[in-house]
Parts: structure tokens; sequence; C-alpha cells
């Protein structure tokens, strides 16, 4: 949209787009206001809660998030503490307040977040990559590590979407963006655990928030998504939506 390129050329930096409250409220009300579609998302980023736990990263326009420390040893993993939204993410609850606020019964408001496999993916990569071999090293080499780190995210995201739904999140979206990375059998034991621990941790306290699992590349992995307790199931294009239908029922 042509609101949003304006923007962007104002606030060239995607922190500043999605951590600035009025601005993040005006990018995630553009599409709304123009077209009045029945749901409205925050505007934000999977790394966003990154720094609330101890591992700086910044998003550079066009290449993604970049993690000057990326995770690697069993001591940088120790170092990372739990999430305390409150304090790390204020503009959290700014932002989803006035969207609530804003909506009204118009629209359901939707809050988001990344999966536990992707932010290790960015946080053990230190970016974006086309094959994620330093992570898959690091899962056959040192899979304790690994898990440490995937569980440490999981209870951190689990809060965090607890925190969104506090702050006025009707739904929440969980974006896997690199699980389609994984075989199925890898996605078993690196994604879907960890999916699984942050919508029980969820459910536990609110159950009656819906939660969306997505995956990108998902066509492979459609019956194991639908064991993480999701309530819903996001196809993308290389699943036919007849077909997904069939599969999972």
């Amino acid at each position: 949209m042509k609101a949003y390129r304006d923007l962007r050329e104002e606030y060239p930096s995607v922190r500043q787009r999605s951590e600035i409250p009025e601005v993040a409220i005006e990018v995630s009300l553009q599409p709304w206001k123009a077209f009045q579609p029945d749901g409205v998302i925050l505007f934000s980023d999977i790394v966003t809660p990154l720094p609330g736990i101890g591992i700086e990263m910044d998003v550079a326009e066009g290449k993604g998030p970049v993690i000057e420390n990326p995770i690697r040893t069993q001591k940088q993993v120790d170092n990372l503490h739990s999430l305390q939204p409150e304090e790390s993410l204020p503009f959290i609850k700014t932002i989803l307040q006035a969207l609530r606020s804003e909506v009204g019964n118009k629209s359901t408001v939707l809050g988001f977040v990344g999966a536990p496999w992707t932010l290790a993916a960015y946080a053990v990569e230190g970016k974006g990559s086309k094959t994620y071999s330093i992570i898959k090293n690091m899962a056959f080499s040192e899979p304790a590590i690994l898990h440490q780190l995937l569980a440490k995210l999981s209870d951190s995201i689990a809060t965090y979407v607890r925190y969104q739904i506090d702050c006025g999140a009707q739904v929440i979206q969980m974006f896997d963006s690199w699980a389609g990375q994984l075989s199925p059998q890898d996605y078993e034991t690196f994604a879907l655990p960890y999916q699984r621990r942050v919508f029980e941790q969820v459910k536990q306290t609110h159950p009656d928030t819906p939660l969306i699992l997505r995956v990108s590349g998902s066509a492979g992995l459609l019956e194991r998504m639908s064991q993480s307790g999701a309530d819903i199931v996001n196809v993308d294009w290389t699943v036919d939506m007849a077909d997904a239908r069939r599969r999972l029922g």
C-alpha cells in the first residue's frame, strides 16, 4: 500500500515501525481502514521479544533479523533469562489496547509470535539462511544445548502469548517460518514438542483463545502440525485447501 510505503520512508527501520506505538498502530490499521477485513494483526516481528531474554538483535531492511553474537555455546544458553514483557515490551500493550479500542467488535485483533524452532534458527545462525546448516549441525552434534535453548525460548514465548492476550489480542498466530526446512522426523524432534509446550502453557491460563499455527512450506508436515495443540492450522501455497481438509479432518 502506498500509505505504508510512505510511512516506511519516514521510519526506515522495522524496529521503529513495530516498536513505536503510534507507528505500529497506524501500520496495523492501514489495511483495515482501506478494506475492512475481518482480522487486524499486530504489526510486529517474530524476533521482537529476543532482547528481553538476553539476545540482542536488529532487523535489517531487506535482509531480516541480524544477531551480532549468535547463540552457539552452553554458557550463552545458560545466560539467557525469562521474558518479563511488562519491562521489555511495554509498547505491545499500548498497541494492542489501541487496536481493540479502534476495531471494537467489527473485526478480530490477532496477536503475533514466532515459534521456538524459528527463533532458535535466527539466534544460532545470526541471520536468515538458505540452508540453516549451523543450527542443523548443532542439532546433530550438540543436541542437548539446542534442546535447552528451545525449552527456554518456548517458556518465554508462552509468557509473551499470554501477555498479548491479556493486552487485548483475541486470537494468536504463531509463525514457524523455518520449520519447513526440517524433515518430518526432525520436525517431530526439534519443532513439534516445543510448539506443543507453548500451546499447552497458554491453554492452562487462556483456554478460550484460539491459537493458529503457520509453517512455511508445510505440505509434508500437515498431519504433524495438527498434533501441536493449535486450534487452527494455516495452510500455504504448497497445500491445496481441499487436500488439507481431507488430511486433517
